[in-house]
């Protein structure tokens, strides 16, 4: 019970700015929940100054040594109330705290402790401005307030227009209360559910109980509810601890994965998780989880995505996304730090070298989480056929990182020849022939058309293994990762053919001088086929296939070029180059072929190498009124 006594006066603001303080409460915070997040840290920070203060004053407790926060409501009278068990404050205190804008008691506290009072303080105010913000629901303040070394109390109230009235109270608890007489249009915050929603959200894991009153029917012997009789009981509705700040060791699998599916809203268990403290010029906690199933949004690089954001376990925001590039945007995860440059309403991550070095940090430890998973092929292998696509987007948009992403990613290839994508470039490195000094891949539309691709047809006669792409973002891929481990990735479908050492010189000869013996041949289907094509030459490379078309080797590929076109952008005409099979019945008959229907034959040739590059024809009907009249021949 308090009771105003004397001493009454009504003083302005300290720092001369009514409009500062308007400007504060109506433009400050863009979210009006947040007022119960401030006043319960200024609560948590009360309590945690009492704990240091009694270390060297335990009389500073008296007869009350629970350390708690509690909130209460009133619907009819329209109020909250928050308070706590803390130091409390003076007259003096109230003044220079209440009555000066942007003066934070928790900064001048932080100021006089040293050494590792300091370090392991958890007060969690900054800028001295989160009190104002209970302006933003409420027209009237008023605090209650005495010092646990003082034995008059203080009440000091405002309804934040310029002006505030402090006098003495009698006040036998120590400690400060806070009654916010809320708004016409803030009445919704006078709730139980509303209120505890809003403790659960934002004050969860702060280390003091938050405590609201729990009223409940009074019941007889029988278990029955008496009439007209209630019981009121105080219930703690945060959990007042944070799990990611307890030792590593005394956390269990089990309780990993059920703060996983807390956070993360999923009802499997993660694949893996890393719990890490560092401490040094910067001082954070995070715990990073791995899911086993993608979001709905995956794709969609501007959705949802980021770490919860706390600061001193006071959460901050949901989706802080300055902390992981966006091609870890599966991981998902907690972050608490000391000491993040937020703005001042906290509602806002500002750009600085502190986030920037936080972000490289843990990019790392997301891929040295990942690296470890690899170890355990099934494990890895649920990862890479959800997440997979995603990791890929890597080696383009981070490239101090992309050796370590090059060692993360999986493919098909002809050692398997099978869809799925399990192989990894070490893998192929392990496996590659005596004197090969390039990785070789091919680009396509599907697996099929990969696998049985006419470029293919030497390296499978010479059991040389070929990297088989086909999803939508792997030509993209491999223009941002040109090598791996020392070797060059080569695509089997741009420039010249060159398998390295591995064919012998008399193989080379012979080579040229069938190129040499079908000069005539060449000049005749270019000049049949003049400009649709950029060059014709022979090519060593097919074994069953008459013809296949090739790239330069420094061109954008035919995969990337449809991607593109589909998407609307337009691009120069690039002409194919039309190599032809000089050891194919279909090469040597066009050779054969009278001026009549040499044409058709050529047009025919390069219709099919570009069909079995998974290309389009520009005039289908053509292709098939002229493959008709050969087949009626």
């Amino acid at each position: 019970m308090t009771t105003a006594t004397h001493q009454e006066e009504t003083l302005g603001f300290q720092t001369e700015v009514k409009q500062l303080l308007h400007l504060m409460i109506h433009s400050l915070y863009s979210n009006r929940e947040i007022f119960l997040r401030e006043l319960i840290s200024n609560s948590a920070d009360a309590c945690d100054k009492l704990r240091y203060e009694a270390l060297e004053n335990d009389a500073l407790y008296g007869s009350d040594a629970e350390l708690r926060v509690e909130i209460e409501h009133d619907a009819e009278a329209g109020t909250v109330t928050v308070r706590d068990t803390g130091i409390g404050m003076s007259r003096e205190e109230v003044i220079q705290n209440l009555g000066t804008i942007a003066k934070s008691g928790t900064s001048e506290f932080l100021k006089q402790l040293s050494g590792e009072k300091q370090k392991d303080a958890k007060l969690i105010g900054q800028f001295g401005v989160g009190f104002y913000s209970g302006f933003i629901v409420a027209d009237e303040m008023v605090v209650r307030t005495r010092r646990a070394d003082a034995e008059q109390g203080v009440e000091w109230r405002s309804k934040g227009e310029g002006e505030f009235t402090i006098g003495e109270i009698d006040r036998p608890e120590r400690g400060t209360e806070i009654v916010l007489h809320l708004k016409e249009d803030a009445k919704e915050f006078a709730d139980d559910f509303r209120l505890k929603n809003l403790v659960r959200k934002y004050s969860d894991h702060i280390d003091v109980p938050v405590r609201m009153p729990k009223v409940e029917k009074a019941q007889d012997d029988e278990g029955n509810e008496i009439e007209g009789s209630e019981t009121v009981s105080w219930e703690t509705v945060n959990e007042a601890t944070a799990l990611w700040v307890r030792p590593k060791a005394e956390i269990s699998d089990d309780e990993y994965k059920t703060f996983y599916k807390h956070i993360s809203h999923d009802f499997n268990d993660p694949l893996t998780w890393s719990h890490n403290k560092v401490e040094g010029k910067l001082e954070y906690t995070s715990l990073l989880y791995l899911p086993a199933q993608a979001p709905f949004d995956l794709y969609q690089r501007d959705g949802v995505r980021g770490l919860k954001l706390y600061v001193q376990r006071v959460f901050i925001m949901d989706d802080a996304e300055a902390f992981l590039p966006l091609y870890l945007r599966f991981v998902k995860g907690v972050l608490d730090s000391k000491d993040l440059p937020l703005n001042v309403s906290r509602e806002l991550l500002q750009k600085s070298p502190q986030v920037d070095s936080m972000k490289s940090a843990l990019t790392k430890r997301a891929l040295d989480m990942l690296k470890k998973l690899a170890k355990d092929k099934d494990a890895y292998q649920t990862f890479w056929n959800t997440f997979g696509s995603v990791l890929k987007e890597g080696p383009a948009e981070d490239y101090a990182n992309r050796d370590k992403i090059a060692e993360l990613l999986r493919f098909s290839t002809t050692h398997t020849d099978s869809t799925t994508q399990d192989q990894s470039l070490a893998d192929y490195v392990s496996r590659m022939k005596d004197g090969q000094q390039k990785i070789y891949y091919i680009v396509a539309d599907s697996f099929n058309a990969a696998s049985h691709s006419p470029h293919l047809e030497i390296f499978r006669k010479k059991g040389i293994e070929v990297v088989l792409l086909h999803d939508r973002i792997d030509e993209w891929l491999m223009s941002h990762l040109t090598e791996f481990d020392g070797k060059s990735l080569a695509d089997v479908a741009k420039g010249d053919l060159d398998l390295d050492d591995m064919a012998d010189e008399q193989e080379k000869q012979a080579q040229e001088e069938t190129a040499k013996a079908k000069e005539d041949l060449v000049k005749r289907v270019k000049q049949a086929l003049g400009e649709d094509v950029q060059e014709v030459r022979v090519t060593h490379r097919l074994t069953d296939s008459p013809a296949c078309v090739v790239l330069p080797e420094h061109e954008m590929g035919f995969q990337m070029r449809r991607l593109m076109e589909a998407a609307g952008q337009e691009l120069p005409e690039v002409k194919p180059i039309l190599e032809l099979n000089p050891e194919h019945a279909l090469v040597s008959r066009l050779e054969q072929t009278d001026s009549g229907s040499f044409d058709d034959l050529a047009r025919i040739l390069l219709d099919q190498a570009v069909i079995a590059e998974g290309g389009h024809l520009d005039d289908p009907a053509a292709y098939v009124k002229r493959l008709n009249t050969l087949l009626s021949v």
